[in-house]
């Protein structure tokens, strides 16, 4: 039976929106997940071009995250001085990584999937593995804070990261979540809901400017973006509520595993090396940012500085 239905007069397939609402659910209460499962359920399931699922997913996502940080704004778990810097790094970054793989579609065409697949499973594995480095090493071990004025030293971390990372995700669409959570967390030791509140909240401003890039280089599908928001917004919400109360560490095994076997998957499809040397560059540049914000944040923990940012 075909599982596509008819609404209006377009096709819809429902499988969207029940998995829509489980990856909404998923980051209303970690941050995490959103980008990073849906591209390759999209490219590996529902059979769509790498592009046009990472410009689709970008743009869906902007939209769950945007919902999510109201929500956490009224909830006071943002921490707007290092959302801002980290956007500061992040929106022109993710723009230029955009610009890139525009580029490489019009030298390359068709022939650039194979690539973008290496890169999409490259982030998802570093992703993976720092999810659960996370969950293992950092949960518990680290003094936390909910307040926190920003030194010089905070601000280059937050910028650094940003940019990286942006870079990355206008790439890929991976990473926007549990990467900028672990900087949260291992650099400005935040507390679990703060870092949850931060990282939604910026996720949507950086995910915006990458969804309008992408929009405007025609690799959104409308259609499939406002399916998957069917059940993604209402998803959201009330994994928003439930933020406080959720089983974070369970989740986030859960979450380290599902992104590691994706990331895997996608890497092995085709298993040439148009898929290995871009997932290897990528994994080795996340992995990069990561140990060079923890040598900004440490290299000049020393002396106190003036506050330079605004406080939560």
């Amino acid at each position: 039976m075909d599982p596509v239905v008819t609404i209006f007069g377009l096709g819809i397939d429902p499988a969207l929106i029940v998995f829509g609402f489980g990856i909404g659910l998923l980051v209303g209460m970690t941050g995490m997940g959103g980008a990073s499962l849906m591209t390759p359920l999209l490219i590996l399931v529902f059979g769509i071009k790498p592009v046009t699922a990472i410009g689709t997913d970008i743009f869906y996502a902007a939209v769950t995250k945007t919902v999510g940080g109201w929500k956490h704004m009224k909830l006071g778990t943002v921490h707007r001085g290092i959302a801002f810097w980290l956007a500061v790094g992040s929106v022109p970054s993710a723009i230029a990584g955009v610009w890139v793989i525009e580029l490489l579609q019009q030298r390359y065409g068709d022939d650039l999937d194979a690539a973008v697949l290496g890169m999409l499973g490259g982030a998802l594995l570093v992703v993976g593995i720092a999810t659960l480095l996370r969950s293992l090493f950092l949960a518990g071990v680290i003094q936390e804070r909910s307040a926190l004025h920003l030194y010089r030293r905070h601000i280059i971390a937050a910028v650094v990261t940003g940019i990286v990372t942006g870079f990355v995700i206008g790439l890929t669409s991976a990473g926007s979540g549990t990467l900028i959570a672990i900087a949260l967390i291992a650099i400005f030791r935040l507390t679990p809901q703060r870092v949850v509140g931060t990282d939604v909240f910026h996720a949507a401003v950086l995910l915006w400017a990458a969804g309008a890039a992408h929009w405007l280089g025609g690799n959104v599908d409308f259609l499939l973006a406002g399916t998957i928001l069917v059940g993604s917004v209402p998803g959201v919400i009330v994994g928003t509520n439930l933020s406080v109360k959720a089983p974070q560490k369970l989740l986030r095994y859960a979450l380290a595993v599902v992104l590691i076997v994706s990331g895997t998957t996608l890497i092995t499809k085709e298993g040439s090396p148009g898929v290995v040397i871009p997932a290897i560059a990528v994994a080795s540049v996340m992995i990069g940012v990561l140990f060079a914000a923890q040598a900004i944040s440490r290299g000049r923990s020393k002396g106190r500085q003036k506050p330079a940012g605004a406080p939560a």
